[in-house]
This record gives structure tokens, sequence and C-alpha cells, in this order.
């Protein structure tokens, strides 16, 4: 591995990369085929390493960032989503790899996108998880999620509930991310608190889900900048692009994955799956399976044509 310029880069050890487009966080783990690993909104390097986290450490080596405006990533005078794209170029840079694979859930859906547009030659895959494609409001979130989310004692109140009250805490999550109710959602709850891998990941993931504290930039900058997209411009991605989401996703609707698949794409919709269905759903494994089988493929052309 390279070493940035300015910057000892260790692996298993979340670093801040000096590049001349800012400061950009980073953790790199495992060895292998890279992947660039990145997160939804609101988030961190933090929840980046848990998506990460299915991917065998001997086969690939995942790239973990915090996007701008999240935890130690300043987010800048250019909080543009190509910006971020150029400053996440600019660190594969310092680490001297040339191609990569992408892994992206929910708002980092048009990061990844815009990646594939603006350097294709620089993308082998993309996995596209429960992804944002096209422009997105901000939805009005119940008083119980503002407040459990949005506050520094509501974020409190999540770390207590994971000690004193899992089951419930995993139902929440559950409900909260989906439009499953009633006896689904308690056959899904027991399912996830009944395997270990599913359940360690929900409960360490709405540890991040967090709109407050250092994450309140990274989040209010997402909700402008994907409440004003035009286009992405799907139309010029010309890598695989493996497509998973939850079709009872409350969060970011299935409609978005839809938007985005096309004879490039393969769209996979998990039935009763919430906007956590990738990690945590019957079929999780199986799907899990897909994305690694597809980010392993390092085509000789990053395209079908």
């Amino acid at each position: 591995m390279k070493q940035a310029k300015n910057n000892r880069i260790e692996t298993d050890s979340v670093q801040l990369i000096n590049i001349a487009l800012g400061k950009v966080q980073v953790s790199i783990s495992g060895t292998g085929l890279p992947v660039l690993v990145i997160h939804g909104s609101p988030g961190g390097v933090d929840a980046a390493k848990l998506m990460a986290g299915f991917l065998p450490v001997n086969q690939f080596r995942s790239i973990s960032v915090s996007r701008p405006g999240y935890l130690r990533t300043p987010l800048g005078t250019n909080a543009s989503i190509d910006h971020e794209v150029a400053q996440l170029v600019a660190v594969l840079d310092e680490l001297g790899i040339t191609r990569i694979a992408i892994l992206a859930w929910s708002g980092g859906g048009p990061v990844a996108y815009r990646f594939a547009v603006n350097y294709p030659e620089r993308v082998t895959s993309l996995v596209q998880l429960a992804a944002l494609s096209s422009r997105w409001e901000k939805p009005n979130y119940p008083l119980d999620s503002r407040f459990l989310f949005r506050s520094v004692l509501g974020n409190g109140l999540i770390r207590l509930f994971a000690h004193v009250a899992l089951n419930r805490l995993i139902e929440s999550a559950l409900a909260s991310e989906g439009a499953i109710r009633g006896l689904e959602l308690k056959r899904f709850t027991a399912d996830v608190l009944a395997d270990e891998t599913q359940r360690q990941f929900v409960l360490a993931i709405t540890k991040t889900m967090s709109w407050a504290g250092r994450r309140r930039r990274g989040w209010n900058n997402d909700v402008t900048n994907y409440g004003q997209i035009d286009t992405l411009e799907l139309e010029k991605v010309r890598c695989p692009v493996l497509l998973i989401h939850g079709d009872a996703d409350t969060d970011v609707l299935p409609k978005y994955s839809r938007i985005a698949h096309d004879t490039n794409s393969q769209l996979i919709l998990l039935k009763g799956g919430t906007h956590l269905a990738f990690y945590a759903h019957p079929e999780s494994y199986a799907v899990q399976a897909k994305a690694k089988k597809l980010v392993s493929e390092v085509p000789v052309s990053c395209s079908f044509f």
C-alpha cells in the first residue's frame, strides 16, 4: 500500500488523509481486491466499516470513508456531489489504487453513480444498496424519530435501549425503516434476534444513524444536495451494477432502484425487506454472496459493450 505524502496510512486504523481538496477520514482493512465503501445519510466511517463487514478480509481490501460533514471529514466550502467524488479519487490516488469496485448504501448512491459517470475507467463494478438515484425530498419524520436521531439525549437513549431493551430497539429499527407491521414485524424481529450477525449489525448501525453532533453538517448538506438533483446521468454508467432493495423500504423507496435499472444492471427486490434488508433479512446472505461475486470480477473493460 502506498503511503500518503504527509500521512502514515495503516491497515485497520482510522486515519485522516490530507489531499489538495481537503481532508478525508479513512479506514482500510483487509487485503486483496479494493472496494470503496460509501455510507449513507447519516453515517460516517464507522457505518462504512460495518457495511464492509460481510467482505472476507483475506479477499478484499475495504476503503471506508467518512463523507463530507460526517465525523472528522470537514464539509469544506465546496460541498457538491461531484466535489465529493473528486475527493474520493484523490484519496485513491494517494493510496495508489487505479481501479476499484464501489459498495454504496442509501444516501451514498448519488456519489457512487457520479463516480462511475465521471471516472468510468476507474470503476470495475457498482453494488448499490437501497440507493438514491434521483431527486429526494426529506420526509416529515415522526416526532419520536426526530427526537431519537436529532438530539444528543435521543442518541443516548438509543445506547441505553441497546443494553436494557434490545428486542424493542431491533423492532423499532425495522419498523422505522420499512412498512412491515404486526405479525410480520414480530417475525422479522425474531429472525434478526436469533441471528447473531444480523442482530449485531442492526444494533451497531443504529448507533450511527444520528442527525446530531459530528454528523449534523453532513446530513444537512445531503438533504440540500439531494433535494436539488436534476440528473445523475445514469445513462452514462457503463460498468456492471447490482441493485438490491427491500420492497417494503420506506426510507428510500424501491422506485429509486427501478429508476436506475437498465441493461447494465441486475435488480433484486427482497420481499418484505426494509431499508436494512441487505444486512437483516432471510435472504441477506444470498444477496451478499451475489455482491461478493460481482466485486470479485475485474473485467478487462468496465463495459458490457
